[in-house]
């Protein structure tokens, strides 16, 4: 690449992560969207493209570095991406964005964690599983500090509403509605 080209998109996404600088992310949006229509393709198609192969170097993508940094405003304008891989593994310890958001609440002074749980709160509220497990067969609520109960009663509040989840979603699936007799 020429000293004249600037960033790449993947290198602006990845500084916005970083910085929590949703006008950049917005901005690169702006600019793929234009891109899209150069290349014949859905704008949506190919941001969630870009997006999805965005990594940095030990494989962290887009979602992974915002949750490290608790960069909660570019997780909002990134989890509004049609398309986007909320539950991608990490190269290194097999970690969801999840699994690094609760690593980012720990990373907080015991005085700050409840101001990082909205970095947990927004990733259950998109979709993120809790019950992936990572490289050390870990789930989220299993790395929560011992200390910090409300964070580990979000992600069993999460995980139960998934698991629950999953199980409406079959019953609905089972067939026609109404009695569960075979007399009509």
């Amino acid at each position: 690449m020429a000293d004249d080209e600037g960033a790449s998109p993947r290198e602006l996404i990845l500084e916005a992560c970083r910085r929590n600088n949703a006008s950049l992310l917005e901005e690169t949006l702006a600019d793929l969207t234009s891109a899209s229509k150069k290349a014949g393709k859905k704008p949506a198609d190919y941001i969630a493209e870009v997006l999805n192969k965005s990594h940095d170097g030990v494989g962290n993508g887009c979602l992974h570095i915002a949750a490290t940094y608790g960069s909660y405003d570019v997780l909002d304008v990134l989890l509004d991406q049609e398309g986007i891989e909320i539950d991608e593994i990490d190269r290194m310890e097999r970690d969801t964005p999840l699994h690094k958001a609760v690593r980012y609440v720990n990373s907080l002074s015991k005085a700050e964690w409840s101001s990082g749980h909205h970095i947990v709160d927004i990733l259950l509220d998109a979709g993120c599983d809790p019950r992936i497990r990572n490289k050390a067969k870990l789930k989220p609520v299993e790395l929560v500090d011992p200390r910090n109960a409300e964070l580990r009663s979000i992600l069993q509040k999460g995980e139960f509403a998934m698991t629950a989840g999953d199980d409406v979603v079959q019953e609905d699936d089972d067939g026609a509605t109404g009695s569960g007799s075979d007399s009509d």
